[in-house]
């Protein structure tokens, strides 16, 4: 049985994604880390270099990661291992940290240039999921994820925010892991039955599933339904206003 929400009448609570479930930021954190892998890539491997595709290598090695094992999990993709660095390393270090900083100082400079739009169809989830009297979590392995929050101006809409600041300072894993999630469960005072996942990357699905809560939705933003299916998607959309029709 479903809500006229799209989600089973058990659910009591939503746990949502950013970046790409929420606000338009994907394909700008795509962009990023093609310019920081590409630019790493040319350096090493000279002008034969084999660029970071931000479509497929995307989705599978860095979508939904925390930064650095974005970075470790692609270059073990190409058979490439790196110091790890520190945290503050400069952007043009060649160590995990170093690479992650350049991602995420390209990433905040395409912000401030381009702006923040959310989702019409997500912001229109969410005020029906608080009028409808859920709770309602940010989740997120952004450490710029308060930013961009207000800067599309859905601040207000969550109770609780679960993000890379966040998780670095509690020593939560990020995605695949479920930790994240289920720590706003907590903070929402529900089970992890009680509470549906809203994602669009491989790395969230999994981590649904791991955390066994009670729904996991897809958000397929870019062709990719029966990948995020096979990787624990109850249900898979195009636009999370599809679930307000009440059918999942």
């Amino acid at each position: 049985m479903t809500t006229t929400l799209g989600l089973p009448e058990p659910v009591r609570a939503c746990l949502f994604d950013l970046d790409g479930v929420l606000t338009q930021t994907a394909t700008v954190h795509a962009a990023a880390w093609k310019e920081t892998f590409d630019a790493f890539l040319a350096r090493r491997d000279g002008p034969g270099f084999r660029p970071f595709d931000a479509v497929a290598d995307y989705d599978e090695y860095v979508d939904g990661r925390p930064r650095a094992d974005g970075v470790r999990s692609f270059l073990a993709s190409r058979g490439i291992t790196l110091p790890e660095g520190d945290d503050d390393d400069p952007p043009e270090s060649d160590t995990v940290h170093g690479i992650g900083n350049r991602k995420n100082t390209l990433v905040l400079q395409k912000i401030k240039e381009m702006g923040v739009d959310a989702y019409p169809g997500s912001v229109r989830y969410v005020h029906a999921a608080r009028d409808a009297g859920l709770r309602r979590a940010v989740v997120s392995s952004s450490a710029n994820c308060h930013d961009v929050l207000i800067a599309a101006g859905i601040d207000d809409l969550f109770e609780v925010r679960i993000d890379g600041v966040v998780a670095a300072e509690r020593h939560l894993p990020g995605k695949p892991h479920p930790d994240t999630f289920l720590a706003a469960a907590r903070e929402l005072g529900v089970a992890a039955s009680e509470a549906a996942v809203f994602e669009d990357a491989l790395a969230g699905m999994e981590a649904g599933r791991a955390g066994n809560f009670g729904f996991v939705v897809g958000v397929d933003r870019v062709g990719q339904a029966d990948a995020l299916r096979r990787h624990g998607a109850d249900t898979v959309v195009q636009d999370l206003a599809e679930l307000l029709g009440g059918t999942a």
